[in-house]
């Protein structure tokens, strides 16, 4: 008696438009997502943004690698061979990528493609290098910190743009205009988040482009942020800006 009744609710509140479906509590039927940290940070940096999106359906991958040991190439490999053995080959993955990690999902996605890719979000990467890192990069302490993949982040590296390759696949690219290192800010042009300048996020090939007021360091735990990077994973594309 109580299942009819049940069922009879649900027909009466699915004919007033009252009702959710299930799909639309978790439209991503178990897709899968790659989380990829910035240079000298780790997955724990993405814990946050990872528990949102479990919470929506997705499975998550949030991946660590050294950051700071090798190369961009190096780190792109490693982490190619990392998510190969890990996703799996009938469900789409989609790529979430947060500053530096942006920019090694774009090394991954124009080598060691997977066949069952989704859409591709970048979280304040610098797709055209960072002005703070064109200041420091001579500096010993800089290199010591941040390593080879740290010094490949100027604004004028010549075998970067073979490297990343064309995006020729669905990017939506979130930037920050909040800063809270003044000192950084003073050497960026324009709009930044401390660390990458908005006008050095935007690449020639991506579908949408949005800003939120966040900044760098706390980027991939604001809730707009979060917010936007699904919003693209489910519709590829930023709604109301």
């Amino acid at each position: 008696m109580l299942s009819l009744l049940k069922k009879l609710s649900l027909i009466i509140l699915g004919a007033f438009g009252l009702a959710s479906s299930t799909n639309a509590q978790t439209p991503s039927n178990g897709e899968q997502v790659v989380l990829l940290h910035g240079i000298a940070r780790s997955a724990s940096h993405m814990e946050n943004l990872q528990t949102f999106l479990e919470d929506k359906g997705y499975v998550v991958f949030n991946l660590d690698y050294p950051s700071t040991s090798h190369t961009l190439e190096k780190l792109a490999s490693i982490v190619a061979a990392d998510i190969a053995v890990k996703i799996r080959a009938d469900k789409p993955v989609h790529f979430i990528g947060y500053s530096m990690g942006g920019i090694v999902t774009r090394a991954i996605l124009n080598k060691y493609r997977p066949d069952n890719l989704g859409r591709v979000v970048q979280l304040a990467s610098p797709n055209n290098g960072s002005e703070v890192a064109d200041f420091l990069q001579d500096n010993w302490l800089y290199e010591k910190v941040y390593g080879p993949a740290g010094k490949q982040l100027i604004t004028e590296d010549a075998g970067i743009d073979k490297l990343l390759g064309k995006v020729d696949y669905e990017l939506g690219v979130v930037a920050g205009n909040f800063s809270i290192d003044p000192v950084s800010s003073s050497i960026i042009p324009g709009e930044d988040d401390g660390k990458v300048s908005v006008e050095s996020t935007k690449v020639n090939g991506m579908q949408d482009h949005v800003v939120v007021y966040a900044s760098h360091t706390f980027f991939p735990q604001n809730e707009e942020v979060q917010t936007r990077a699904l919003e693209f994973i489910r519709f590829g594309r930023f709604l109301a800006k």
